[in-house]
């Protein structure tokens, strides 16, 4: 940013359509923003929706899991949960919101059907694995959510901090440059003006 323009038409034009750009620049970062605040409201809306689920499946499947142990025996529920399959299904992709990169976590749907087998085995077991499977389904959708919003937080915060730059120091200066340029060079036009007339009237006289 230039402190000291000189008054001419050429520094005007300049100073004018920086103004203008930076007025344009402003109002895209504007609408950037209340974008991904939007986005990030609806996310934050959500994951608490997802945080009370979760806790209201693991408090069920805890449950559950109380009852097998007692009526299958703590000893025979551990044996079966050392053979659950290991989970490796889990991505990352990348969508994008205004330019900012929000991270999609997807998870294969766990099968409805149990590893072990149903030979002396007890509902509430079958019971505990649906709803641990139902929370594992439900963490990854909350990891997601918790990534994207801390992404958004910073990039929103990045947005503001250059739309308040532009809006409290960029586009003053330049109006204020450019308010400068006009007075000054409106006044060389008068000055330059009743110049002619004195050389005018000087001419008529003679």
């Amino acid at each position: 940013m230039q402190k000291n323009l000189a008054p001419t038409k050429g520094n005007l034009m300049t100073a004018k359509n920086t103004l203008r750009l930076s007025r344009q620049g402003y109002e895209m970062l504007d609408k950037k923003r209340n974008i991904l605040v939007r986005e990030m409201i609806q996310l934050i809306e959500e994951a608490k929706t997802v945080e009370a689920k979760i806790e209201e499946t693991f408090a069920a499947a805890y449950r559950a899991l109380e009852l097998a142990n007692i009526t299958m025996g703590v000893k025979k529920v551990q044996d079966i949960a050392h053979s659950a399959v290991f989970e490796d299904s889990v991505s990352i992709d990348l969508r994008s919101v205004m330019g900012v990169e929000i991270p999609v976590v997807r998870a294969d749907t766990p099968l409805k059907r149990p590893s072990y087998g149903f030979y002396d085995t007890s509902s509430a077991l079958d019971e505990a694995t649906v709803k641990f499977n139902e929370v594992k389904t439900m963490t990854v959708r909350l990891t997601e959510i918790e990534n994207a919003v801390y992404r958004l937080a910073m990039n929103i915060k990045k947005t503001q901090k250059r739309a308040n730059a532009l809006e409290n120091i960029t586009i003053p200066f330049y109006e204020q440059v450019s308010k400068d340029i006009q007075n000054v060079l409106e006044e060389k036009e008068r000055e330059e003006h009743t110049r002619l007339k004195i050389i005018k009237r000087g001419k008529e006289e003679n």
